[in-house]
């Protein structure tokens, strides 16, 4: 783990409970399997009097530069592991950005673990080890009593203390404990988690979400497809620096996109991957 944070601080501040705790932690993650090579992101804990969020830290940047110097950016957060709960509670909204919509959906995600008698010291604070099954994978955290929240990323909750490290047996994703910081009580994320700049979070359940998720799957360009159609084809379409002309080129442009869903297709929770169809 990097030099965390100013950690002598951090158990003061988790005992002021008046306030909003943030935790910031580095995710490490493959967006295929098989490779080698991780992606990198910060995502954020929030903890509150009332609720914890958990979202990524871009989204926050942008929100707070769009404030600061009246701009209207957006961003799309592509992690899957926005949430939101209650105060001790497994029963989460998730919020996901599927082509140019934005949805949440509602899970009770309660997570079982093993606590180990196993320790280490992380500069001055002990950790303790537990393991759990969760979305398919087996996990494994690291844990401190000395920070008093029963917290810790994206759903893994329920340990007496927060959770420092956390990974999976195959070190798909990988969480450290980076920083901490103390907020206002009132701190608020309506605009980019429970709206994403402007597009409140449409609520669907885990069936609608399927199909729209296939259903992008089976036509990534449907927009332009339609563009195409109205046209009668005189029409110049930009896809990722590529001019397109023909409703073929659009086809090609489709099967390609469909290779690049198929392979980065490495969900936190696998036991709820979609097996996307080649056509």
């Amino acid at each position: 783990m990097k030099n965390i944070f100013t950690l002598s601080a951090l158990l003061v501040v988790a005992l002021i409970q008046a306030q909003t705790h943030q935790f910031i932690y580095e995710l490490q993650y493959k967006m295929d399997s098989t490779e080698a090579g991780y992606e990198k992101l910060n995502m954020i804990l929030d903890i509150g009097p009332k609720e914890v969020k958990f979202y990524g830290q871009n989204l926050a940047i942008t929100d707070s530069l769009n404030k600061k110097f009246g701009m209207n950016s957006s961003y799309m957060d592509m992690s899957g592991q926005g949430v939101k709960r209650k105060i001790n509670s497994f029963d989460n909204e998730n919020f996901i950005n599927i082509k140019n919509g934005y949805y949440s959906f509602k899970t009770t995600d309660k997570i079982n673990w093993t606590i180990s008698n196993e320790t280490k010291k992380v500069e001055t604070y002990t950790l303790q080890k537990a393991t759990t099954r969760f979305g398919g994978r087996n996990w494994t955290a690291w844990f401190c009593k000395d920070i008093p929240f029963s917290e810790g990323p994206f759903k893994f909750r329920g340990l007496p203390g927060l959770v420092f490290e956390l990974s999976d047996a195959g070190k798909n994703f990988i969480y450290n404990l980076a920083k901490s910081q103390k907020l206002p009580e009132d701190f608020s994320t309506e605009d980019f988690l429970e709206s994403n700049f402007g597009n409140k979070a449409i609520l669907i359940n885990e069936k609608q979400k399927y199909k729209l998720i296939v259903e992008f799957y089976n036509d990534p360009f449907a927009f332009e497809r339609n563009n195409f159609s109205k046209t009668n084809n005189n029409l110049k379409i930009n896809i990722n620096g590529k001019e397109i002309h023909t409703v073929d080129e659009l086809n090609t442009q489709t099967k390609s996109m469909q290779e690049v869903i198929r392979k980065y297709n490495n969900p936190i929770e696998v036991d709820k991957v979609i097996h996307y169809p080649i056509y």
